[in-house]
């Protein structure tokens, strides 16, 4: 029965396989997903398959082992290019950080998040994350893996120089070990232009995260922010033809879908195929 049950499982998944639509032009970051994932992750990792995705962004392996979890990407032919790591990890917890991407088969390592207290961010909360980041990244770079700082909206306040904490975080963050994942929902929320931001800071975001906010939608600078403001790509106020044209200009590696609405599945395929359309 045991051999049986394999050979009708291997038969599924290669059926499904065969099925699967023709490979996307980028990634996806598995949270987009997150509702689903939490219900059935075997199902869901076969509908990223279908979807067309290879290479996705892992952010946490809802209660399965990174081993399992591993497992079921492979099943399904993807490939984890970067996993989230949280901060704390990053500061105290080396070790798990690593052997948590390494089970994955990432490469980079991308921390979404620096801690600080309600919507304020300060110099102190930026010098941590500095130290915290160099060391990490280091460690990281001997371990054959890259250390991303994902945008998050809050580091475009202003520093006590006038200059935003952004530009702090980037002259004071050492290349060699420590880059950017450049979420444009997040750089468009505070008020910044994504494409300017790359040009500025050329060759320092190595992924990207590509989302689109529906139109009225207003600014902000504290990293929060309503997820039903996640639309369609194409169909928002960010400008993603124009970003994608000058991102991989920019020396950008790979990029993320990242729908956090309620809607993702739904418009999933349709920002597949308005990426699918770019010329």
């Amino acid at each position: 029965m045991k051999i049986l049950s394999l050979f009708l499982t291997t038969l599924l998944t290669t059926s499904m396989l065969a099925q699967s639509a023709p490979p996307a032009p980028v990634g996806l970051e598995l949270y987009s997903f997150r509702d689903q994932f939490k219900a059935d992750v075997p199902g869901t990792m076969a509908k990223v398959r279908q979807m067309g995705f290879r290479e996705v962004e892992v952010a946490g392996t809802y209660d399965l082992s990174t081993a399992a979890f591993r497992q079921e990407l492979d099943k399904n032919g993807l490939k984890a290019i970067s996993v989230g790591a949280d901060f704390d990890d990053l500061e105290m917890n080396i070790p798990k950080v690593i052997a948590e991407a390494k089970a994955l088969g990432a490469r980079y390592v991308v921390c979404a998040w620096i801690p600080h207290t309600a919507d304020l961010f300060t110099i102190g909360d930026a010098d941590r994350a500095i130290d915290v980041f160099n060391t990490a990244g280091r460690l990281l770079t001997d371990a054959k893996l890259t250390l991303c700082y994902h945008t998050h909206g809050y580091e475009f306040q202003k520093n006590p120089k006038g200059t935003t904490y952004f530009d702090y975080l980037a002259q004071n963050l050492d290349p060699k070990y420590v880059n950017f994942e450049m979420d444009v929902f997040w750089v468009k929320a505070p008020g910044e232009d994504p494409i300017k931001l790359l040009q500025q800071y050329p060759k320092r975001f190595l992924l990207a995260h590509l989302k689109d906010r529906k139109p009225g939608t207003p600014n902000t600078m504290t990293g929060h922010a309503d997820v039903e403001s996640n639309v369609v790509l194409g169909d928002g106020d960010i400008g993603i033809a124009a970003f994608m044209q000058a991102a991989k200009k920019a020396g950008v590696k790979h990029f993320f879908i990242e729908d956090e609405s309620s809607r993702s599945m739904e418009q999933m395929p349709k920002s597949l195929a308005f990426l699918r359309g770019l010329k």
